[in-house]
C-alpha cells in the first residue's frame, strides 16, 4: 500500500506495529507541524489542553464535539502524520457515538479514545470520578466499530477505573472493551511501575500509556513502556505546560520592564516561523499565479 492510500488509522497501526512510539500532544496546528518535523510518527489532541487553551475552562465535558471536531481538521490538514484526538465520553449515548466517530473520520484523524466516565467527567487523575456500568461503555464502543468506515480507524477504550475500583476493575473493563472490538486499551492513572507492568501482562493488546505530568503515574521513559509491551506513550499536555511557563514568564518581564530586549533570544525568529508556514512556497504559487494571468 503506496503512502497516498494509506487511511490516517492505517498510517497509526503501522507506526505502533514497528515499535512502541511517542505521541506528544499538540494545542495547535503549527505544534503537530513542529511535532512532525521532530520526527515523531503520530500527535494527538488532549480534551485538557484544548479546553483551557481554547475556551480557558477545565477539562470537565464542557467542550463540544464541534468544536474538538474543528480544531482536530486543522491538525490533521497540517500535517501528514496521523492525528489521534480525546473523545471525552463521546458526547452522549451511542447514537451520539456513532456520529462522533463519522465525523471525527471525516475531520482525517487516525482515531479516538472514549472514555468510561459518567458526565461531568473529571481529569483521569483527580478524584471524584464516577463510571459509567461496564455494559454501557460496552454500548458505546460496538456504536463506535459499527460507526467507522474505515475499518483502519483506531477505536482507543479508555478505562478511568484503576482510580474508582481498583486494579483487577481495570483489567476486566478492558478485557470487556476488546470483546466488543476495542482496538486499543488506555489504562488511565496506573500508579506505580509494577502496575503499568501488570496491566501489559494481564490484557493482551495494543496499550496506550499515558504519561502526563503530575498525576497519579510514574512518569516512565519510552524505553521502558517498550520493554513492558506498550505499543505507545502519550504526553497529552506536555508542550502545552511548557509554552504556557513560556508565555507567562515572558509576560511577568514584559511587564515589569517594558520592553522585549531582554529575551528576543529566547524567542522564536520570524525566519523559523515562515520556514515552518512554507511562506515562500504561498509566495511562489501567487507569483506563478500572477504570472499566468497575463498569458
Amino acid at each position: 500500500m503506496s503512502e497516498l492510500t494509506r487511511s490516517p488509522g492505517q498510517k497509526f497501526r503501522d507506526a505502533f506495529a514497528k515499535g512502541t512510539i511517542a505521541i506528544p500532544g499538540v494545542f495547535n496546528a503549527l505544534t503537530a507541524r513542529l511535532a512532525e518535523r521532530a520526527g515523531f510518527q503520530a500527535v494527538y489532541q488532549s480534551g485538557a489542553s484544548l479546553s483551557a487553551g481554547l475556551a480557558a475552562v477545565p477539562d470537565i465535558g464542557l467542550l463540544t464535539a464541534t468544536e474538538f471536531i474543528t480544531q482536530g481538521r486543522y491538525l490533521a490538514e497540517a500535517v501528514s502524520i496521523p492525528v489521534i484526538s480525546d473523545a471525552d465520553t463521546g458526547f452522549g449515548g451511542p447514537l451520539s457515538v456513532e456520529r462522533t466517530v463519522q465525523q471525527y473520520e471525516a475531520a482525517g484523524l487516525a482515531g479516538l479514545h472514549l472514555e468510561d466516565q459518567e458526565n461531568p467527567k473529571r481529569c483521569g487523575h483527580l478524584n471524584g470520578k464516577i463510571l459509567v456500568p461496564t455494559e454501557i461503555m460496552v454500548n458505546k464502543i460496538r456504536a463506535a466499530v459499527a460507526a467507522r468506515k474505515d475499518p483502519s480507524f483506531v477505536i482507543i477504550a479508555r478505562t478511568d477505573a484503576r482510580g474508582v475500583d481498583g486494579f483487577e476493575a481495570a483489567v476486566a473493563r478492558a478485557h470487556a472493551y476488546l470483546a466488543v472490538g476495542a482496538d486499543m486499551i488506555f489504562p488511565e492513572a496506573l500508579e506505580t511501575a509494577e502496575e503499568f507492568a501488570l496491566f501489559a501482562k494481564s490484557v493482551k493488546a495494543p496499550l496506550l500509556a499515558n504519561m502526563t505530568e503530575f498525576g497519579k503515574s510514574p512518569l516512565l521513559s519510552l524505553a521502558e513502556l517498550a520493554g513492558l509491551g506498550y505499543a505507545a506513550a502519550l504526553f497529552p499536555v506536555t508542550l502545552f505546560r511548557v509554552a504556557m511557563q513560556a508565555v507567562e514568564t515572558a509576560l511577568g518581564q514584559l511587564a515589569a520592564e517594558g520592553t522585549q530586549r531582554d529575551f528576543v533570544d529566547s524567542m522564536q525568529t520570524r525566519k523559523r516561523l515562515y520556514e515552518l508556514l512554507d511562506y515562500s512556497d504561498y509566495d511562489r504559487r501567487d507569483q506563478q499565479y500572477a504570472e499566468n494571468a497575463k498569458c
